[in-house]
């Protein structure tokens, strides 16, 4: 298990990452500031030595010679901010690889019951649970009590033959009087293999390879 600040397709063997707007800015910045000292420098070499640089007018380069300096210096200290900020929020995910996150996402199937945790609706006297698979097929319905405590879902069809490894989504179908009155995603609890940046959101991939957004994870619990 790894954690990773790059998404998850591998670059290609020498390739090289394109540099960002704030890179290039800085670069920009820094080039500048070495053809200002370079230029100060060469004033300062032959200027005429019966008509020197005026004391105020060098004063004046100075003073722009250091606000250029504090320019540079303030733009990199901003650039290494950044990345240690991203590289703390990283570390911190860390932590969370091996644990088991509580989501509304697919299960992942491995022949190993998943744990379901519905959520009927208010005010219904009965609910079923209605297992999908990946092309979004009923393969399973099952009757569970109204007052949503959690679901272990053995992986077995309606016909009691246990169904092929895989992802399965989960809904909850509330009744009233043996009518529907709608119909709700219920959470899994699944563990997370890697974490990874992408397009500058944080990704969790989930056993079996499922991605959510770091944000979507409303509980985190040991892997049991």
């Amino acid at each position: 298990m790894t954690v990773s600040s790059t998404a998850a397709t591998a670059a290609q063997p020498g390739a090289s990452a394109a540099p960002t707007t704030s890179d290039k800015g800085a670069s920009a910045l820094t080039s500048d500031f070495e053809t200002f000292l370079k230029m100060l420098t060469a004033q300062a070499q032959n200027q005429d030595p019966l008509n020197p640089l005026d004391s105020s007018e060098y004063a004046a380069q100075l003073a722009q010679f250091s606000s250029v300096e504090q320019q540079v210096l303030t733009n990199d200290l901003l650039n290494n901010m950044v990345v240690q900020l991203g590289a703390m929020g990283m570390a911190q995910l860390s932590n969370w690889i091996g644990m088991e996150a509580r989501v509304a996402a697919p299960g992942y199937f491995d022949g190993d019951a998943i744990e379901v945790l519905p959520a009927p609706n208010a005010g219904a006297d009965s609910a079923d649970l209605v297992v999908y698979n990946g092309e979004g097929t009923e393969v399973d319905r099952v009757n569970i009590p109204i007052s949503g405590e959690s679901y272990s879902w053995d992986g077995m069809g309606q016909d009691g033959v246990p169904l092929p490894h895989g992802h399965y989504h989960f809904e909850v179908e509330s009744f009233v009087n043996e009518e529907s009155v709608g119909a709700s995603y219920a959470d899994v609890y699944s563990r997370i293999v890697e974490a990874t940046g992408e397009n500058g959101d944080t990704v969790l991939v989930l056993e079996g390879g499922a991605r959510i957004s770091a944000n979507q994870v409303a509980a985190l619990r040991e892997a049991t």
